[in-house]
């Protein structure tokens, strides 16, 4: 059987009206979900780099206390704990001896009083929560803090879950080559710090 024009009957473009309706659906879908991973993705980046490439930081004031938080390579934030407290910024300086082995406990030059010590737990809580006791035993009523700039947002978090005293971070920066492994290490941490350890 023929349709009007002696072709085929149905016309030529019988049967096509499922498939012309399933390919643009899956299309729309796919663009769907492309533009979801890029605004994700750029979201993702966004945050890394509010949170721990470029993180809120204070500039140098005087205060009680100085607490330099250990584990890096170097004990670069030592060195820069040691040296604004020896600038005049603190009579006294906290060092945490970091990981395994523990770090050397760092010199300072009179009138600097230095206190080394290992957290418990041998983390960056363990370190903040111990200075904040030490803080309350002596009456000290402001600290300043030296992380790692990557580390610095959440070891801000941190203090100010147990205290609520006066706080200048001034960071110091991270090695170039161990960001691919710190960043990582960081959202992972500061998840485990909003969904396990939740308090001071």
């Amino acid at each position: 059987m023929s349709g009007p024009a002696g072709g085929p009957a149905g016309g030529p473009d019988a049967g096509a009206g499922p498939k012309s309706q399933i390919r643009p659906r899956s299309r729309l879908v796919l663009a769907g979900t492309v533009l979801l991973v890029l605004v994700l993705g750029v979201a993702i980046m966004a945050a890394t780099a509010r949170l721990f490439l470029w993180p809120p930081t204070d500039a140098p004031a005087r205060v009680d206390a100085i607490l330099a938080l250990g584990g890096d390579p170097g004990q670069l934030r030592a060195k820069e704990g040691v040296a604004l407290a020896e600038a005049g910024y603190a009579p006294v300086i906290i060092v945490s001896r970091g990981g395994y082995p523990p770090a050397p406990c760092p010199a300072a030059g009179a009138p600097v009083h230095v206190i080394c010590f290992r957290a418990n737990p041998l983390d960056s809580r363990g370190e903040v929560e111990y200075a904040i006791r030490l803080a309350h035993a002596n009456h000290w009523t402001s600290m300043l803090m030296v992380p790692e700039r990557d580390q610095a947002t959440r070891a801000r978090m941190l203090f100010r879950r147990c205290s609520k005293m006066p706080l200048v971070v001034v960071p110091v920066g991270a090695h170039g080559t161990s960001l691919l492994f710190d960043i990582p290490y960081e959202w992972a941490s500061l998840a485990k710090a909003f969904v396990v350890h939740t308090s001071c």
